[in-house]
């Protein structure tokens, strides 16, 4: 019998190397981390107080003394072991390398970008900006940024596995901070020429130094989104997590951002047509927010719709289809909230402004993500072949069911607590309509949700159905008689015709009486032999026998047993 010993050292010896490794790169991060923010430390008080380091916050300085020379040698000198072990090139395979190499880069471009933007934006109306704390963190944490970026463009030592995380953790932080920053300054502009001069304003401040200041995190931002999608080349590298970000980020976030805003402009113009209860000024506070976030957000996602459309099939899809769940979230909430809205008038007509208001906001969701699903979804060009059903709306079509279901069953569950709290007397007040008009509108539209959804899973399923292969079982039970190892037999010929089988051993094989428990090994071939002799047999019940060997090749016959003749 083999033994399974050094099987089972050699796999506790891998373990043990992974463990080690693992250890080795998180002692490393957290020795770079602990050096970085004690070399910054020291650098503040540097640049703050002159050679007088210790002046004030003695505890403050002790610490960022003990973590940067404390921390930093021994940072350097396990860095060093680190670097000589990767002449080795199983140690740049594994994961731990570019695991450690991804965290600290996108730890240092963080900070070291927010950093040295908000340094940048301190100047701006400010007579007394407080620019050592953002000065320091941006030049210790900036030269651990170029430190591991050099390590990671190495031409030898670079890891061999996740080269593709630079490109997106660049990406991706750039584009979130631009995006963001230029919606401040956009919407800051639209709202000092919607609502006038003072709108920004607060405690005398210039309208313009809010905007500039955001305006400096935007072109920021956008420089480092640039430099790792177009520079970096992440535009043009091909794979699932550049997918991942660019449908995320791009299509995901960017689409809730402009239906979002442009949801809230529809909402504000209805109001001030329909519903002015409040000041016109405090009606339109959020109108230049809001047109910001619909320009910028669609921008965003135009630009990475069209990026998609050079990468794969999969990827252009799997953008439409998140599209169309944005856009159907949206229509799907205005649905519930204007049912919401449409009991609460109907259980008391005289309602004041604030049902007007919440109805005006259903509709606002409606209006705005409804046109957008439709025509993203095309409802009424349906897939009529299997041809034509990609992969993805399969698994698009159950996920938009299974959540809307669970969020039917959630209301449901609201609607007969607050039944049986009516029933029960327990709270006093209020009709039971105006009690279950909340959770009872967002029952509905997750409901018609759930069942268009199930309505095209179960089409499209018969389509599928239809056009697969249909297997005929035309044999029921097999009787196989052999001599040789009938496993392999049986379950070819399960897997072949879908007939249970009965196995009877020979006991002879090619003439000769075989001992007791001796079973000859199985001939190559054989199972292929046997798999083609049953093709286009069409009986209940079939006999198999393979006769002894007739040179080399064992003989196969197929007897067909006729139902009248078979006696159990």
């Amino acid at each position: 019998m083999k033994s399974d010993v050094p099987t089972t050292m050699s796999t506790a010896g891998s373990a043990q190397l992974t463990l080690r490794r693992l250890i080795l790169y998180v002692l490393l991060f957290a020795l770079v981390m602990i050096a970085a923010v004690g070399l910054s430390g020291l650098l503040e008080r540097l640049f703050s107080s002159g050679a007088v380091l210790a002046s004030t916050d003695v505890a403050g300085v002790a610490r960022s003394l003990a973590f940067t020379l404390i921390g930093g040698p021994l940072a350097a000198l396990l860095w060093w072991v680190v670097w000589k072990r990767l002449d080795v090139g199983a140690e740049r395979t594994t994961a731990g390398w570019g695991l450690y190499l991804s965290a600290v880069y996108a730890v240092s471009l963080i900070v070291a970008t927010t950093a040295l933007l908000g340094l940048a934006a301190s100047f701006i109306g400010r007579a007394e900006p407080q620019w050592y704390s953002p000065l320091s963190n941006g030049l210790v944490w900036a030269g651990i940024f170029v430190w591991h970026r050099w390590m990671w463009l190495h031409p030898v030592k670079h890891p061999v596995n996740l080269e593709d995380l630079p490109a997106v953790i660049g990406s991706v932080f750039g584009l979130v901070v631009g995006a963001v920053a230029a919606i401040t300054a956009l919407g800051g502009l639209l709202d000092v020429a919607i609502r006038g001069y003072f709108s920004l304003t607060p405690g005398g401040e210039a309208w313009w130094q809010s905007v500039l200041r955001a305006l400096v995190w935007a072109i920021g931002g956008s420089i480092v989104w640039w430099w790792h999608w177009h520079r970096g080349g992440g535009r043009k590298i091909d794979t699932t997590l550049v997918d991942v970000a660019l449908i995320g980020v791009g299509i995901f976030a960017a689409g809730i951002t402009a239906l979002g805003g442009a949801a809230v402009v529809v909402f504000v113009l209805l109001r001030t047509a329909f519903d002015r209860g409040d000041p016109m000024s405090e009606l339109l506070a959020p109108l230049g927010s809001a047109i910001a976030a619909a320009a910028i957000g669609a921008l965003v996602w135009r630009y990475h719709r069209v990026s998609g459309s050079h990468r794969s099939v999969g990827t252009r899809r799997a953008s439409r289809l998140v599209t169309s769940g944005v856009a159907l979230a949206a229509a799907a909430s205005g649905v519930g909230v204007v049912i919401n809205a449409s009991l609460a008038m109907a259980v008391s007509p005289l309602a004041g402004s604030g049902t007007r208001t919440l109805l005006l906001g259903g509709i606002s969701s409606l209006i705005v993500g409804g046109p957008v699903w439709w025509h993203t979804w095309s409802p009424t060009r349906h897939p009529l072949t299997a041809d034509t059903i990609p992969p993805g709306r399969r698994v698009y079509l159950i996920a938009f069911f299974g959540i809307s279901a669970v969020v039917a069953l959630i209301a449901l569950l609201v609607i007969g607590y607050r039944f049986f709290e009516f029933i029960l007397g327990e709270v006093t007040g209020g009709s039971l309509v105006d009690r279950v008009r909340a959770p009872l509108g967002l029952l509905v539209a997750a409901g018609l949700v759930a069942a268009y959804h199930f309505a095209l899973w179960r089409r499209e399923h018969v389509i599928l159905a239809a056009a697969s292969p249909a297997r005929a079982r035309t044999i029921n039970q097999v009787t196989l008689v052999t001599a040789s190892d009938p496993e392999p037999l049986s379950k070819a010929i399960t897997r072949a015709t879908g007939a249970k089988v009965a196995v009877w051993k020979r006991a002879d094989a090619g003439g000769t009486t075989l001992p007791a428990g001796v079973v000859p090994p199985s001939e190559p071939g054989l199972v292929e032999r046997v798999v083609a002799a049953l093709e286009g047999v069409a009986a209940e019940r079939v006999l198999l026998v393979i006769g002894a060997p007739d040179g080399q090749v064992a003989r196969i016959e197929v007897v067909p047993l006729a139902k009248t003749g078979f006696s159990q």
